[in-house]
């Protein structure tokens, strides 16, 4: 496949595609680490046979079912509950206590949520909270159709193996090989499409949880977007990071760790 127009270099060929994609969709792939972003748009292609990124954009351009696969391989991550259980144990033990002493209104933020597995647990965790205190839970992924997943609530059974049995049995019900979250525990959550790299924030959050996306901005993005987190979370607030991440120079954005993989604003 070819188009006239032709880019003048694999050097560039990236950097044009990326500018036309952000017009496009309004995602700006250069906020990304080139490298992984590369690397998906590889493999889409390869499986789309196309060779060539110029060929790829402008089929993109007049394609909608294909452009809309493309923007959940690019901004879709791997999920799963209670994704590194240890992690979610200390959130249990430790944080949860801490938050919720003392604080009648608890208001929580799972960003880039994905297919909601996460804010999920988040709200099953403080299910046992809610007639002593009012709890929100706001879950935000960029992706639509991650979203629209999210909200159905129902899961194949590779993403429920860290799951507790209690909250099992107690909030998940199998339909067909699948399981379904509960309606209670998905009126608790409230999820919304929204881009953590252009959009405007929420604030007072006493907790945030944003894990397994740090990884995949460049340094810059990364500081500007852990700025913004410190911003939108309450003094004494969390923010809760995946176990490939850190933080340097945490005291730069006003956080100090508690834990591994946790930081709170001071």
């Amino acid at each position: 496949m070819s188009h006239p127009k032709v880019w003048s270099s694999l050097n560039d060929d990236y950097i044009r595609f990326a500018a036309l994609f952000k017009k496009k969709t309004g995602i700006d792939l250069v906020l990304y680490k080139e490298d992984q972003m590369r690397s998906r748009l590889t493999g889409l292609m390869k499986k789309s046979r196309f060779d060539a990124l110029v060929d790829f954009y402008y089929a993109l351009a007049k394609n909608e079912t294909l452009l809309t696969d493309t923007l959940e391989h690019l901004t879709c991550n791997e999920s799963e509950f209670y994704r590194n259980a240890q992690r979610w144990s200390v959130l249990e033990q430790r944080v949860l206590p801490e938050i919720l002493h003392g604080n009648e209104r608890i208001k929580c933020w799972s960003a880039a949520c994905s297919t909601g597995e996460e804010p999920y647990s988040l709200a099953i965790m403080l299910a046992a909270f809610r007639q002593s205190h009012e709890i929100q839970v706001l879950a935000t992924d960029i992706n639509q159709r991650a979203i629209q997943i999210a909200r159905a609530g129902i899961y194949r059974a590779e993403s429920m193996r860290e799951v507790p049995k209690l909250y099992l049995d107690n909030y998940f019900e199998l339909r067909e090989h699948r399981y379904a979250i509960s309606e209670e525990i998905k009126r608790c959550v409230r999820f919304k499409s929204h881009n953590l790299l252009a959009d405007p924030f929420e604030g007072g959050f006493h907790l945030i949880v944003c894990r397994h996306l740090l990884n995949y901005l460049k340094d810059k993005t990364t500081e500007a977007l852990l700025g913004k987190f410190s911003r939108a979370l309450k003094k004494g607030g969390f923010l809760f990071i995946g176990e490939v991440e850190q933080i340097l120079q945490p005291l730069r954005y006003d956080l100090e760790p508690v834990d591994a993989f946790f930081y709170r604003k001071r």
